[in-house]
């Protein structure tokens, strides 16, 4: 298993240890936000040294990013008429490097505030791209975030390519040193599954899979429900060893 949190790796240590403890390994991941134009994409990463000093700091400018974003959500929110209180999480964010904050904590306050059901809502009607409290991200590249994550010797996924709507990159991005694609996601039925096991393999790509938690039980996930077939995972890890090797 992994726990690939958004743009920090401080929980590694404690999921290894709780892992350990009921005999599952747990291998050392994490999920960045990339800036392709104006659209965000998701990088998996795995395998890789929590504890590289490039990746830290690449990671400490990440947050920062996210901090900023999420402040002037908040002032859009306040001009919409909806204002919430972020001054807690602004402040947890800043002290806690192991806390990423972003726009799901923005729609939990939404909800506390009452002016949303759940974070689907709060998503669909305020803050998804296009929607009125949309602030656009900046950020790294995904050819960057590839050259950052192996640095750190890890792998690079391309999550949830069903929904990022990137296909026309993938070959590039493969060109640039991407390592797999998610092919097994909650959010890809059979023939998106189908779809991109079959593009991963043209392309020389490993798969990944997962189910993209959050957290959030109102969006009806819960964690394991997408995984990685056993022969795909040792495809999987039979390549890290060669990576690693390299």
């Amino acid at each position: 298993m992994a726990v690939t949190d958004h743009d920090t790796v401080d929980a590694v240590p404690e999921v290894q240890t709780h892992a350990a403890a009921c005999g599952v390994l747990a291998v050392p991941g994490i999920e960045i936000t990339a800036v392709d134009g104006h659209r965000d994409v998701h990088m998996l990463g795995y395998f890789l040294d929590p504890s590289n000093a490039m990746l830290g700091e690449f990671l400490s400018a990440q947050r920062a990013i996210r901090i900023a974003r999420v402040e002037a959500i908040g002032e859009r929110l306040a001009v919409l008429g909806m204002p919430v209180d972020l001054k807690l999480l602004l402040e947890e964010a800043r002290r806690q490097t192991g806390r990423s904050i972003g726009r799901p904590k923005v729609a939990r306050a939404m909800i506390d505030a009452g002016y949303v059901s759940d974070t689907r809502e709060a998503f669909d009607k305020w803050l998804g791209r296009g929607c009125p409290a949309f602030i656009p991200r900046t950020g790294a590249a995904p050819e960057d975030v590839i050259a950052i994550v192996h640095h750190a010797g890890g792998m690079v996924s391309l999550a949830h390519p069903g929904r990022t709507g990137i296909d026309g990159r993938i070959e590039g991005l493969r060109n640039a040193g991407l390592d797999a694609l998610e092919v097994h996601h909650p959010d890809h039925d059979a023939a998106a599954v189908s779809r991109y096991a079959s593009l991963s393999q043209d392309l020389g790509l490993l798969s990944t899979g997962g189910s993209d938690f959050h957290g959030d039980p109102s969006h009806g996930v819960e964690p394991g429900a997408a995984g990685l077939p056993r022969e795909e995972w040792e495809r999987l890890f039979a390549a890290r060893d060669r990576h690693a090797a390299r």
